[in-house]
């Protein structure tokens, strides 16, 4: 009740003194877009070390964006602090997490694609027909402006996790070097290319190349490490 009708209302009446508030409904794609990037917003794994309380705000429209001040080493103090029985295993966490984000990141773009998509119809819609109601035009621009600045809070949202899983790592490397580090690494320069992907906009080219098998490859943090072969099972 709280977060689904009551934050949202304030929201759009504290939004509407300061920005475009469209009186549109949500089309399904526009939804699903919500509901898929939402995970790349907050990060409840971590104790809210992406902001959660601040995330929920954001989205509502009762503040606007502060995500942009967010700073890299919340994730890394965060694993700091979890107790584990072996430091080995900090290098197993960021290597998950790392790798849920992985396997979630080409539905999500597929879903900002589609949304792309809608805002397109909407102005072909819009320009094609003479029978819509005097306040059409003003919605569909509303609509755009709420997508785009949705959309760019995606990008914001995937470089940042790109950036501190690269600080936590680079801190890792420094206070308990291990050889796990040398697979986190590799699955990151992934990341890194979707975050590239997110900065260009790069939502709906539909390659069927994986992310990371570019023409251009990333240096590794690493040269050569002595390997250790111990297993460690994932706390």
């Amino acid at each position: 009740m709280l977060h689904d009708d009551v934050l949202p209302a304030v929201g759009t009446f504290m939004a509407k003194q300061r920005e475009p508030v469209s009186n549109f409904n949500q089309t399904d794609q526009e939804r699903e877009m919500h509901d898929r990037t939402w995970r790349f917003l907050v990060a409840a794994h971590s104790r809210d070390w992406m902001f959660d309380t601040e995330a929920e705000m954001q989205r509502t429209r009762i503040t606007r964006a502060k995500d942009w001040k967010f700073t890299t080493d919340r994730y890394y103090n965060w694993l700091k602090r979890e107790h584990y029985q072996s430091s080995r295993v900090r290098y197993a966490t960021l290597g998950r997490h790392i790798l849920a984000d992985l396997d979630t990141l080409p539905s999500t773009f597929a879903s900002v694609c589609a949304v792309i998509e809608v805002d397109r119809n909407r102005e072909i819609a819009l320009a094609s027909l003479t029978n819509v109601a005097p306040t059409a035009a003003s919605d569909v621009a509303a609509r755009r402006y709420e997508n785009t600045h949705y959309i760019e809070w995606f990008v914001r949202a995937v470089n940042y996790r790109y950036e501190s899983y690269s600080y936590a790592l680079d801190n890792l490397l420094v206070e308990t070097p291990h050889e796990q580090s040398i697979a986190v690494d590799r699955s990151l320069q992934q990341l890194r290319a979707w975050a590239d992907r997110a900065s260009r906009h790069d939502f709906c080219s539909g390659s069927g190349s994986r992310p990371g098998q570019g023409g251009v490859t990333i240096p590794s943090r690493f040269q050569t490490m002595v390997p250790d072969t111990e297993v460690i099972e994932i706390k």
